[in-house]
């Protein structure tokens, strides 16, 4: 799978440049010429490295650099028409790994876009061990932050639902009764009420599927209870 890359810059010229000279190394890159949509997007989804300018409309580079050091690892490249030291010191100084002055040559972008996602793929590779992701068809749940992604998009989930939805994708293909799905996740021993697993199935359905009333993901068997499809 591509490293994927946001750019943040309200130039076009340069942001299609920059977009153009990555996706022929290999990237896969999204651009935002605005910083508060920059600014959330990079908060909300996942990428591996961000390519910042600092003057924006909206929030500027310093502001965003600033929220998503403190939230995210993710490499950051600074790209600016500032020169003046101050400005690299105060960038660097909020976190970012790096400080390019325009004009530069797209291809020393490449080289240094490279350069730190080797650098940073090292280091969690040589930190903690990594998290417990299963990630099918666009669907991708980190089990050890218990978080859920749908095409690079988080979503919001309850503890329960959650838990519902990993045991099932955990057990792919295998069919589960309500009263064993109400069993495994509620951790009950009588039966109880089965109709908060039909609820909970449909909430998850919500935000997992494309289409709620054609699932994709998790199917109902008519008779007998859920299947999670791989």
């Amino acid at each position: 799978m591509s490293n994927r890359i946001l750019i943040i810059e309200d130039e076009e010229s340069i942001a299609d440049l920059e977009k153009d000279y990555l996706e022929l190394s290999g990237f896969e890159v999204d651009i935002e010429s605005n910083g508060d949509r920059g600014l959330r997007r990079a908060l909300n989804e996942e990428f591996d490295l961000i390519i910042l300018d600092l003057m924006l409309p909206g929030a500027d580079g310093f502001e965003i650099c600033r929220q998503v050091r403190e939230a995210k690892n993710t490499p950051i490249i600074i790209v600016s028409a500032k020169k003046d030291d101050i400005d690299k010191i105060r960038g660097l100084g909020l976190g970012a790994d790096d400080y390019m002055t325009k004009p530069f040559s797209p291809s020393e972008l490449v080289a240094r876009v490279k350069a730190h996602l080797s650098r940073y793929e090292r280091l969690i590779k040589s930190g903690t061990p990594e998290n417990d992701v299963i990630e099918i068809r666009g669907l991708k749940i980190d089990k050890t932050a218990r978080r859920v992604w749908v095409n690079g998009e988080e979503k919001p989930f309850t503890t329960k639902e959650f838990d519902l939805l990993t045991f099932l994708a955990a057990n792919p293909n295998h069919v589960f009764s309500k009263e064993e799905l109400f069993r495994n996740i509620w951790d009950l021993n009588s039966v109880g009420d089965i109709a908060t697993v039909t609820v909970h199935i449909k909430k998850i359905r919500e935000k997992i599927e494309t289409d709620s009333s054609n699932p994709q993901y998790i199917e109902t068997i008519w008779g007998v209870g859920y299947r999670f499809r791989i």
